[in-house]
């Protein structure tokens, strides 16, 4: 692991250059910080890259107007604005300190301490700061030697990060999900067992956020574990069992052996009964969109009666994929994939020029032309012709 980000590399990002001499990077004003710098030490991909500054939002927004760079006042009052160079969006945070939480959310007062500012993050490993020009990494709380380890562990008291910020239980299994290595940090683990309860003071969007997060790792199987046999779910979703477990190892099986990416919400379902109504149920506590919540309650059905196509034609192929997957059938999940149902080849309007007259007797005649084609695999020419002549003639 490198123990310096490349400076270079990182200035030729699109805006980059002129936003750091905006902020006075070169005066030791402005860092970069987070996970983008944790990520670069890790040789993985960087998305987006946050900075941290000892300005003051107001002046962070005078600096950037007169380098005409796009100033939005995102978070103004918490001391983020996003700052918008050469197009490209960049979030610029003023140093802070927490003055009070409430576990959901903090008061904040600004500060010049690069180090109070990083005390008030959640984990070692995302404390990290970076100074631009030279790539020299700030560490102020052990989060490299972390890092190489594997080690995903609280700043501090992990009671008292809890605390302050509840979504930390869920965020605690995520990262550890994705950068721990072996077993979980031990006080961060009791911490988190102990205040699971804390949950249900969260805003269910949050707790689906960041538990979807979490299910579309790689492979998330181990922690999920730990979590079930902690009882960390239990306050918000009392209808996971334990026993699902191997649900969810067995779909992360399937979904390798068919070439089909991780899906949040795929594995959820698998975490759950095979009960639409129960699906339903979660979807509308957690507050899922229309869309994510009609799925859910789809892949809870177990019926498999029809043929995979038959079953992407009705139910969509989204839905089709989840049951195949949850199923164990990798490679039906996998003939589906790129599949493009085919439009029912005949109208209403094509009925009636065949003598059916108008009225309820062309659709209930076109419904059953649709049910036998599908069912008959979506056939053309003479067999289609046997279908329709068929539905006409009752």
């Amino acid at each position: 692991m490198a123990l310096k980000i490349d400076p270079a590399k990182w200035r030729r990002r699109r805006g980059m250059k002129r936003l750091l001499e905006a902020l006075g990077a070169a005066d030791g004003l402005t860092r970069y910080v987070g996970g983008a710098v944790r990520d670069d030490l890790l040789d993985l991909p960087v998305s987006d890259v946050d900075l941290a500054t000892r300005l003051q939002p107001a002046e962070v927004v005078k600096r950037l107007e007169a380098a005409r760079i796009k100033a939005v006042p995102t978070g103004i009052d918490h001391g983020t604005v996003t700052a918008v160079s050469d197009g490209h969006p960049y979030e610029v945070t003023t140093l802070r300190r927490d003055v009070s939480t409430d576990g959901r959310r903090a008061t904040v007062a600004f500060t010049t301490d690069w180090e109070e500012d990083a005390a008030r993050r959640d984990f070692t490993i995302n404390a990290l700061s970076a100074d631009p020009l030279t790539g020299e990494v700030f560490d102020y709380f052990g989060g490299l030697d972390d890092l190489a380890g594997g080690h995903v562990r609280f700043i501090g008291d992990p009671l008292k990060r809890i605390a302050e910020d509840h979504l930390r239980i869920l965020r605690y299994f995520r990262f550890h999900a994705r950068f721990g290595a072996g077993e979980p940090d031990k006080p961060a683990l009791d911490a988190c067992t102990a205040r699971a309860n804390d949950l249900m003071a969260l805003s269910r969007e949050r707790i689906a956020d960041e538990l979807l997060k979490l299910l579309s790792l790689a492979d998330p199987s181990v922690t999920v574990g730990i979590m079930l046999d902690r009882g960390i779910l239990k306050p918000v979703l009392p209808e996971i069992e334990p026993e699902r477990l191997s649900d969810l190892e067995a779909l992360i099986s399937t979904e390798r052996q068919a070439a089909i990416p991780p899906d949040g919400l795929r594995r959820l379902a698998s975490l759950l009964p095979r009960d639409a109504a129960v699906a339903d149920a979660v979807a509308a506590r957690l507050k899922l969109s229309n869309k994510d919540r009609k799925r859910l309650a789809c892949a809870a059905v177990a019926d498999l009666s029809s043929s995979p196509q038959s079953l992407a034609y009705w139910q969509g192929r989204e839905c089709a994929a989840d049951r195949l997957l949850l199923a164990g059938k990798a490679a039906e999940a996998a003939g589906i994939a790129g599949w493009t149902a085919p439009r029912l080849p005949i109208s209403g309007g094509n009925l009636i020029a065949r003598g059916l007259d108008p009225g309820p007797a062309v659709a209930a005649t076109l419904q059953e032309i649709e049910r036998q084609w599908v069912a008959s695999g979506f056939p053309e020419g003479d067999r289609l012709e046997e279908i329709i002549s068929k539905a006409l003639a009752r």
